[in-house]
């Protein structure tokens, strides 16, 4: 994509990181048919929590379940026949590998994906489903990414990168025009950051369109990669996230040159929010996210002042979250809720005793779905056993009520936290 000089606050931009709402524009009616013009949605239950009015885009709803396919079909669109005729390669672990291997499959262009080794078999089986040849190399995506572009000059293969290129970056922009266009009333965007491409293109799209927009990127705490660039500081990155979508630790040059120039803000959200957000999302707006797809939502729980009474549009840019991590988030969410609850017993060793403790819970709204019940390891003496019960009930204050209940009945009971 050519680059050119740019309006207002794009105009010190270097020319080969230009990108401009033209472009976008562009870019969105180059892939029209390609890709899914996803719905915009009002979500009223996360309104209640977050203080503001919230507008969801459902990108989860793509093809492949992420917003990547808008990047990937505008940049193999603009390829050259002879780019074309040699072939595409790319290197994910995740959702641009099924978007790059969708398109190029579209296209008749023949895709390798290079996945590292660690990559969970689905991913792999999904991306070849799309008709990509899959090569697994490496244990960490550097090295996958190295043996790549290895490929990629060895065989004369075009290259895709995931976000540092401005036929990504326009592709991407195109889910803020359709934001704008659907809801012109949205005063606030805010858009996950990994690499950067998406909120790159969408805050260029967004702010040409509408200077007065407030546009924001959120990243999670453990990978702020994009916030400190932008703050001038030593990028210090790791660890286990559920957002592993944008746990990127080397953001892209051309979205990072982009971002300064607009002087845009990366918000850092704690883990636990990322995690509220996929339960709120699931339960309150009955949408399936990702880790990276909440984002946008756990930014507006964890900097509540900074959306209060605006009207904010946000993605939910994947859907593609393992059925047994989103499982395990549903029921830890639950726990902080106070909706599950784990109590401890010590009780005499007799007949009677567990029925009696059952239908009190019973009595007080309470239900029982787990129970442990030991007599040989941990109880004090002979004459008494342990017992542990897991129950479910509607809210902190009714379980808090069937613990005062068991205690003045003579229960020795504790809370496990």
């Amino acid at each position: 994509m050519p680059g050119r000089s740019l309006p207002g606050a794009l105009a010190e931009a270097p020319l080969d990181t230009a990108v401009t709402l033209a472009e976008v524009r562009e870019a969105a009616a180059r892939i029209r048919g390609a890709v899914s013009r996803t719905p915009l949605v009002r979500a009223p239950a996360i309104d209640r929590v977050a203080g503001c009015e919230v507008w969801l885009k459902l990108d989860n709803l793509q093809a492949t379940g992420a917003f990547k396919e808008r990047g990937a079909a505008n940049r193999l669109a603009l390829l050259t026949a002879r780019e074309r005729a040699t072939g595409v390669i790319a290197m994910s672990a995740g959702n641009h590998a099924q978007a790059v291997a969708r398109h190029a499959s579209l296209l008749g262009i023949a895709a390798t994906i290079v996945m590292p080794r660690f990559t969970p078999s689905t991913k792999v089986v999904r991306t070849e489903g799309w008709g990509a040849t899959v090569v697994l190399h490496g244990e960490t995506l550097a090295e996958a990414a190295a043996h790549a572009h290895a490929l990629a000059l060895r065989e004369g293969l075009t290259f895709i990168h995931p976000y540092d290129d401005p036929g990504i970056i326009a592709g991407q922009g195109t889910m803020a025009i359709e934001m704008i266009e659907e809801a012109p009333g949205l005063d606030t965007l805010v858009f996950p950051v990994g690499g950067g491409g998406l909120l790159a293109g969408c805050a260029v799209a967004a702010l040409e369109t509408n200077p007065a927009l407030k546009v924001y990127g959120v990243e999670v705490e453990g990978y702020p990669a994009m916030a400190q660039r932008l703050a001038g500081q030593a990028v210090a990155v790791g660890g286990p996230t559920i957002a592993e979508g944008i746990a990127v630790r080397d953001v892209g040059e051309t979205p990072y040159a982009l971002l300064r120039r607009l002087g845009i803000e990366v918000l850092v959200v704690p883990e636990r929010a990322v995690e509220q957000g996929i339960a709120l999302l699931a339960e309150g707006a009955k949408v399936v996210a990702e880790g990276a797809g909440a984002a946008g939502v756990a930014a507006l729980l964890a900097h509540p002042a900074r959306f209060a009474g605006r009207r904010v549009g946000t993605p939910v840019c994947g859907g593609n979250i393992d059925a047994r991590a989103l499982s395990n988030v549903l029921l830890r969410q639950l726990l902080r809720d106070g909706r599950i609850m784990r109590l401890h017993f010590d009780i005499p060793d007799r007949p009677g005793v567990l029925a009696d403790i059952s239908k009190r819970i019973s009595d007080a709204g309470g239900n029982v779905i787990e129970v442990k019940h030991q007599q040989l390891f941990g109880a004090p003496t002979v004459q008494s056993t342990e017992l542990e019960l897991m129950i479910e009930v509607r809210d902190a204050v009714q379980g808090q009520a069937i613990v005062s209940a068991m205690m003045a009945a003579g229960y020795a009971v504790r809370r496990a936290q």
